[in-house]
């Protein structure tokens, strides 16, 4: 495997944020400079919020609940719309914080030579060398999991390459844009307290926006130690001052006193420097150690999948060898680099590895890396596609551990929901809307309606847990995690539903997320009954319900009328102009060009639309996206990634890839981060989940092998990609064509190749079946592909 695949690598220090590179264990996130007289690795800890517990239901929202749907079912949108901001949505979330900053100043007095800034992707280990002063001084810093702390480890040699040399002398001190206190003997203990508040100041006139109050707020440390081979380290004046030394390991943890959701910070009786100490007191001493049991652990995860794009063109080695920064640039005036193109996916993974394991916070916008006190969109979960997006490579890249703690947010979500569920609509079940934070604020936001008012969280979030059950077929965790939440959003649904006079039903208030059509007098509005979304979503929502009850044998009589209100929803269907109706009405579009494509929901995530079951909807979704993109639409980073998927799903390889050409040249930031702009790392993932959906395809009940290859990719290979019902996949291919792939089937669930005609199966045993007729497998066995030329 080329390293210029799998390494992000840089001629010089990051100027800005958006050039240093990230490094994270799930819970502690650093953004590394690697300043070559200065290093500054900015900190995160995922449980470092602005805020507390507490109540932000609208109690006088059902007060309006009746007069609103009145309006929307009279046609008086922009009424409806009025009276739903003035009475019905709530406040903003609160805001993702950063921790601090470790600072590393380095005395080299001469001039600085031979730098070299890298990310290393199949180790996650950041690294920086240059030459100083005669001496050849080299930096590592990662994030282990295994340990819970974040190690740098500095060591010299002489340049003559004649050994072990001696360290410049160091001053290494931790700052934090909280109010903060340094204390510590040989260490180094940072102390401080959240805001309680972070206050809306996108227009920059909040004379207070971020409020410290005594006593209110999450209260956080951070505990730094060194150990040095050689020389000295002294605590002076708040600061580890180091001397003489041949090398020098720093390990740093962090904790809050974060005590759940719904409970006040502090409640559980551990202080955050506690923790630091246990965590520190634990950790390995020797940096040999940490680093290989950090390795161990991160490849256990990394190396289950692979990609490699073999396709050459002209000036790709030149460009591959280049800086990161230097082939974005290339790549930006139209230079070909396919191993540029499969460098973001593998980032992409790495980030998921990096930002989100088992009991951790889920991924929020910034996934766990954030430098700001007021960060863009409160840097929360925004659930009408972000925080989703977020997760599509968790399942498809087999990093299902790594989905887990979106899970924890949905049931702790549901929780919070069904109080608003009872108090804002008077309906059961549970229900949350566009945005939530780590308190699960599951109200309306403030705002415009096209964005707050939207009760559709509950149903989209619920489909990861249908997604986990379908890759890996499990009915213990049907049974105890996925179907009780999933009843819950159904529950809710079916009471927001609303008969019309024809006998079909509709969500009587409905908005599609952030868009706005033109009523009648050409007035902009955001309010109609029945989006499209909001039907694609709820009869997802029942169809997986409908599922797993049948699967669980529970809940014949809740069963039976689900699937009687499923026949019944009224879908908007396709316009007289061929496109799909993203409102029940032909209403004219406000921004045709509207980065939100929520109407094709049912093309991706969902699976409703396919040109095999419906070539009709298909056909019109796609005309959907030609004219969106035509109007401008894509321009921001998510919104091209979900391109990405959306064609890969019509099988439309050359235009899925336009999509990826897109994301690097006009959505990629020097470090490779996604920008909307600004940053937002739902980019990253989005285009890891499009490569994917490009390789294989499992949504309509068979596997799809190289659906929607590009001409660009005309040779490569994958390993490890999963499908639904429990298989792991590896492919090569050449000429734009399947010549090998392999099947692992984890839970002997029946497979079928549906584009499988020219393929043949052979068994372990040597006995071959057809692809496309489908086969039974058994738990462990691997079947292996190939055409059928081949065998003759």
């Amino acid at each position: 495997m080329s390293q210029n695949e799998k390494e992000l690598w840089y001629g010089r220090p990051a100027r800005e944020w958006t050039e240093a590179l990230p490094v994270g264990n799930g819970r502690l996130g650093g953004m590394v400079f690697g300043g070559d007289r200065e290093e500054r690795i900015q900190l995160n800890e995922d449980t470092l919020w602005s805020g507390f517990p507490r109540d932000t239901l609208n109690y006088e929202a059902l007060r309006h609940l009746n007069p609103a749907k009145a309006l929307a079912a009279e046609g008086r949108y922009k009424e409806a719309e009025a009276l739903i901001e003035g009475g019905m949505i709530g406040r903003r979330s609160e805001s993702y914080q950063p921790l601090g900053d470790l600072h590393i100043a380095i005395r080299a007095q001469g001039e600085i030579r031979n730098y070299r800034r890298a990310l290393h992707l199949e180790e996650a280990v950041a690294e920086v060398s240059y030459e100083a002063d005669g001496v050849n001084i080299f930096r590592e810093v990662l994030a282990s999991h295994a340990d819970d702390v974040i190690a740098v480890r500095i060591h010299a040699e002489n340049a003559d390459g004649s050994g072990e040399a001696l360290l410049p002398d160091m001053e290494v001190r931790l700052s934090s844009p909280h109010p903060f206190r340094i204390e510590g003997d040989g260490e180094l203990v940072l102390t401080g307290r959240g805001p309680s508040h972070v206050a809306e100041n996108y227009r920059g006139d909040h004379p207070n926006p971020v409020l410290y109050e005594e006593g209110l707020g999450i209260g956080f440390a951070v505990v730094l130690t060194a150990n040095t081979r050689g020389g000295e380290a002294k605590t002076e004046h708040g600061r580890l001052v180091i001397r003489r030394a041949n090398s020098v390991l720093l390990l740093l943890t962090a904790a809050t006193d974060f005590a759940g959701y719904d409970a006040m910070p502090g409640r559980d009786g551990g202080s955050p420097v506690e923790k630091c100490s246990r965590i520190l007191r634990d950790a390995p001493k020797a940096y040999e150690t940490v680093r290989q049991r950090h390795v161990q652990d991160y490849r256990a995860l990394f190396d289950r999948c692979d990609l490699h794009i073999g396709a050459e063109a002209p000036g790709t080695k030149e460009s591959a060898n280049l800086p990161a920064d230097e082939r974005l640039t290339a790549y930006q005036s139209g230079a070909s680099d396919p191993q540029l193109e499969s460098l973001l996916f593998h980032y992409g993974r790495y980030l998921m590895i990096a930002g989100s394991r088992p009991g951790t916070q889920a991924l929020n916008l910034q996934g766990i890396w954030n430098p700001h006190l007021q960060p863009p969109w409160n840097s929360n979960y925004t659930t009408n596609i972000n925080t989703e997006m977020n997760y599509w490579p968790a399942e498809t890249c087999s990093l299902g551990e790594c989905h887990e703690p979106l899970f924890d947010l949905i049931r702790e979500l549901s929780v919070s929901g069904g109080r608003t569920a009872a108090v804002h609509y008077g309906c059961r079940g549970w229900t949350a809307h566009h945005n939530t934070d780590l308190w699960r604020m599951s109200t309306p936001s403030a705002g415009s309606a096209k964005w707050a008012f939207w009760p559709m969280a509950g149903a989209w979030l619920s489909r990861h847990l249908w997604e986990r059950y379908a890759f890996r077929p499990d009915p213990e965790f049907l049974r105890e995690t996925a179907y009780p939440i999933l009843k819950g959003a159904a529950l809710f649904c079916l009471d927001w539903l609303v008969q019309l006079p024809d006998g079909t039903w509709t969500t009587p208030l409905s908005t599609s997320p952030e868009n706005e059509f033109r009523t009648a007098d050409g007035t902009p509005c955001s309010v109609a009954p029945g989006s499209a979304m909001d039907m694609a979503l709820i009869d997802e929502l029942f169809g997986h319900c409908i599922q797993a009850s049948t699967i669980l044998d529970a809940d014949p009589e809740f069963r039976g009328e689900l699937a009687a209100r499923r026949e019944r929803l009224a879908h908007p269907g396709i316009a007289p102009d061929g496109r799909l109706r993203e409102w029940s009405g032909d209403f004219a579009e406000h921004e045709p060009g509207h980065r939100h494509v929520s109407h094709v929901y049912g093309l991706y995530p969902g699976s409703a639309i396919h040109s095999r079951k419906s070539p009709e909807l298909a056909e019109a979704a796609s005309l959907t996206l030609e004219a969106r993109l035509a109007a401008g639409s894509g321009h921001t980073g998510w919104s091209a990634a979900w391109m990405i998927n959306l064609f890969a799903r019509l099988g439309d390889g050359e235009r899925a890839y336009r999509s990826i050409r897109r994301v690097l040249s006009d959505s990629t930031l020097p470090n490779l981060f996604g920008n909307h702009p600004p940053f937002q790392i739902d980019g990253n993932f989005g285009y890891t989940a499009g490569v994917a959906e490009m390789l294989l395809q499992s949504h309509a009940e068979g596997l799809e092998l190289l659906p929607a290859l590009p001409e660009a990719w005309s040779r490569g290979k994958v390993r490890g990609l999963a499908a639904r019902g429990g298989f792991t996949v590896d492919m090569e291919w050449a000429e734009g064509r399947l010549t090998r792939a392999r099947i692992t089937s984890a839970h002997g669930r029946a497979c079928r190749i549906l584009n499988g005609d020219a393929f043949v199966v052979r068994r372990q045993d040597g006995t071959s079946v057809s692809a496309a007729e489908g086969f039974a497998t058994q738990p462990g066995e691997t079947y292996t592909i190939t055409p059928m030329m081949e065998e003759k």
